[in-house]
């Protein structure tokens, strides 16, 4: 039993025990060591020393100058070892783009570990090969601390599954690790169109040529040997990637080991010169993400891919798992107690492995749908790749290799020194001269639906920030069809009259930004407080009968909705018509129908939320009729040559909710009534929702209906930087970019991007009187962070 005098001080374990002998964990035990040589520490690996699996390990200039700091010896070895390269090819369709300045590091497995075990036995820690680990518990009981780094499929982990709870979630991929003989000059992409599907190859150098050594990952067999005219050519990984219905077609589910190496030396004979591939035990897998709530229980810490995976495709499984070991050590160094240490290391991981994994999904999810962008212009589906996890941007990929964004930029049109967001974008017989657009955003300000100074000022102020499209709150069609009593309306001539006066203060005052109108009714999330007083809370009196597809009412303690009756739907489409009349009046350059978020429209779009039997509710279509009717009455009333988009929910992010492809065929079907755009959100349309926040986290909803349905997005959500709305724009996932929030934080958010960018064309524009202020004024240094851990030499 291990008791707290055997440990000496609570937060410095003497006794540690390491489950699986991969670079986490012989890292991990190596740190520890080296910060306390009193320490005695174990590792168990179920494997011979000289057996790994896979062939090149990818390392970022960040976790080596991590390595660098916290054990010299270590990073020396690794400098001996790693190739290193800057290009990265992209091969489609006889086209050949490569973009430079990117900077890997890659050496092979076995070296990596060699290195490890060598400096673990010189530090003095017992390393036991060929042994699995004594059971999680015993292990607890008997050491002070148990590191599980016992990888995706960790026993550890299943051990105390009810304690970790973890996810996993299996993806539409299947791929396979192979390796050749012979050093890729670039990090390499290749893709092949079959005639059962796509096909897609990565491979990487991890050896140069006259390096390689005999490497384990070429099996113990001499058939598989590296031979010595090999052995000057260096190595490369190899994976092969594709759909598992285009796995199941090619017929490599039939397939042995060694004749799936030799159908995808064929099929990928270019990329490789005609070269073999060869394999060690490798087998066609599916990549599974891993994501645990928690990481620690007691004296038991995961680390690696026990506690999280991220995709392949990203480079970031050894990464993670030494930065964990980084972190961990110093935790333990850090903190007077190991549980404090342990909460303080996932406290301190946590979000970083989350921004990771976000990143990891977003590139695996663009492998997935490949096809979906094969038509792409050569350059820019080049771009659409290299900037597929949103961690590569424009602007960074502009400081990496300028000749190459030049061309991506030229053959999209932009004019020479144009940013891609300040290029024009043509909607019916509106011609926006930049793609930025000030989302719609409640203010919840007004008094009797009629917008006031507060108003024109808030509007006005954007309108002078340069975006090229202004657009209103959610207008609502009737009094009773307003969220809260602030909300603004268009169903009386003075309304009218108040948006006229801020309609003609942006064209007056703002020359070159349109303003349009978002058009909706609140559904059963009316008779609200304004949402400072409480969002989404009934009003405690003065509350208005609400009306909706179906009588549920928004979440326990909203009011019950009336199910709205024919006739009732015959007069909301009046009011949406008069509406848009007074709207086309009032000067409004477009018109956007709200169909999302949970009120009226959106309502009859869900399942969730339309339980209907007649004709507007069951089947997407029918669920479609009552907003498609809308559509075409109010599209009937606007003049016919200003532009009409419609804003919806490509998920509810809850079970049972709309789907994805439900969202396209929505899209489609608008399209097909003459939309001029989509406005593409996500969620709010029931209470219980689980929204998967991140980084322009709704952006892949409206680059799925882009290419799918050929119809124009609108794309919105969590998208803060310029340099976000390049990247974007010029990938071609959307074609214009919402943003909310940072104008709610600046007004003048789109004159500082140009000013930040040294742009002065004529995609934006500052005001006269503010021209003085157009220069980025100058702020003082800031200075880098400091190493994680940093140890004496």
């Amino acid at each position: 039993m291990r008791t707290e005098g055997a440990r000496g001080t609570a937060g410095h374990p003497r006794r540690i025990a390491v489950i699986g002998g991969g670079p986490g964990g012989l890292y991990s035990a190596a740190l520890l060591k080296r910060l306390d040589p009193t320490r005695e520490i174990t590792v168990w690996e179920r494997n011979a020393p000289d057996d790994t699996f896979g062939f090149g390990v990818v390392l970022s200039d960040e976790t080596l100058g991590g390595i660098e700091h916290a054990d010299p010896v270590v990073y020396e070895a690794l400098q001996q070892e790693f190739v290193r390269w800057d290009d990265i090819d992209i091969v489609h369709r006889n086209n050949r783009h490569t973009s430079s300045g990117h900077g890997f590091a890659a050496l092979g497995r076995r070296r990596l570990l060699e290195i490890l075990h060598q400096r673990c036995r010189c530090l003095g820690i017992d390393l036991r090969f060929g042994s699995e680990a004594p059971y999680p518990a015993w292990l607890a009981e008997t050491y002070d601390l148990v590191i599980a780094a016992d990888g995706v499929h960790s026993t550890t982990r299943e051990a105390y599954a009810h304690v970790f709870r973890p996810r996993v979630t299996a993806h539409r991929c299947r791929y396979i690790w192979l390796a050749a003989d012979f050093a890729f000059d670039a990090f390499r992409f290749e893709i092949a169109e079959t005639e059962h599907g796509v096909m897609q190859l990565h491979g990487y150098p991890y050896a140069r040529p006259g390096q390689n050594r005999p490497d384990p990952s070429s099996g113990h067999d001499a058939s598989t040997e590296p031979s010595a005219s090999q052995d000057r050519s260096g190595a490369s990984t190899v994976i092969v990637e594709m759909r598992e219905e285009v796995w199941e077609a090619a017929g490599f589910a039939e397939l042995g080991e060694q004749e799936s190496v030799a159908r995808c030396a064929k099929i990928f004979a270019d990329a490789l010169g005609g070269r073999p591939l060869r394999s060690n035990k490798s087998a066609w897998t599916t990549f599974r993400t891993v994501v645990n709530e928690r990481w620690s229980h007691e004296n038991v810490v995961l680390l690696g891919d026990a506690a999280h995976t991220a995709h392949f495709s990203i480079g970031s499984g050894t990464k993670l798992a030494v930065e964990d070991a980084l972190a961990l050590a110093a935790c333990l160094t850090e903190h007077p107690t190991t549980a404090g240490a342990l909460a303080a290391y996932e406290a301190e991981r946590r979000p970083v492995v989350a921004s990771t994994q976000r990143a990891a999904r977003a590139s695996l999810e663009w492998f997935e749908d490949l096809g979906r962008y094969l038509d792409q212009r050569p350059r820019q589906f080049a771009f659409n790749l290299l900037t597929r996890s949103r961690r590569v941007t424009h602007d960074n990929l502009r400081l990496r290799d300028a000749r190459f964004t030049e061309s991506v930029e030229r053959e999209f049109g932009c004019p020479p020194g144009t940013p891609p967001m300040f290029t024009p974008f043509r909607l019916r017989g509106l011609t926006l001269r930049n793609r930025v657009v000030v989302s719609p955003m409640d203010m919840y300000s007004a008094t009797d639906g009629v917008p006031g100074d507060f108003h024109l000022v808030h509007l006005g102020a954007r309108a002078l920030g340069g975006a090229g499209l202004l657009m209103t709150e959610m207008v609502c069609v009737s009094a009773e069809g307003r969220i809260t009593p602030g909300c603004t309306g268009l169903y009386t001539g003075r309304q009218a009259e108040s948006w006229r006066r801020i309609t003609d203060f942006v064209h007056t005052q703002a020359p070159g930004t349109a303003i349009g109108l978002q058009l909706g009714h609140s559904g059963r999330k009316g008779s609200t407080k304004l949402m400072w007083q409480g969002i989404d809370e009934p009003l405690p009196t003065g509350n208005w009968p609400l009306v909706a597809a179906s009588p549920l009412p928004y979440k326990p303690g909203s009011q019950t909705p009336h199910r709205l009756t024919r006739a009732q739907l015959t007069d909301l489409r009046e009011q949406f018509t008069a509406a848009a009349r007074r709207a086309a009046r009032a000067g409004f350059d477009l018109l956007e129908l709200h169909c999302a978020h949970g009120y009226l429209l959106s309502g009859f779009l869900s399942p969730l939320t339309n339980r209907r039997t007649d004709a507007y509710g069951g089947s997407l279509p029918d669920r479609l009729r009552f907003p498609l009717e809308v559509f075409d009455a109010v599209r009937a009333a606007w003049p016919e040559e200003r532009p009409m988009t419609v804003r919806i929910s490509a998920t509810d992010w809850a079970e049972g909710g709309t789907t994805a492809e439900e969202a396209v065929e929505i899209a489609r079907a608008f399209a097909a009534h003459g939309v001029d755009a989509i406005d593409v959100s996500t969620g709010q349309v029931v209470a219980e929702e689980q929204p998967e926040f991140g980084r322009s986290y709704q952006t892949p909803f409206a680059d799925r209906i882009r290419h799918e349905t050929g119809v124009p997005v609108i794309a919105v959500g969590a998208i803060t930087s310029w340099d976000d709305v390049n990247s974007l724009i010029l990938a071609g996932r959307t074609d214009l970019c919402a943003l909310g929030r940072p104008h709610l934080y600046d007004p003048h958010w789109t004159l500082h991007a140009a000013a930040e960018q040294e742009y002065e064309g004529p995609g934006t524009g500052w005001p006269v009187p503010y021209r003085a202020g157009s220069r980025r004024p100058r702020t003082g240094r800031t200075d880098a962070p400091k190493p994680r851990l940093t140890l004496e030499r």
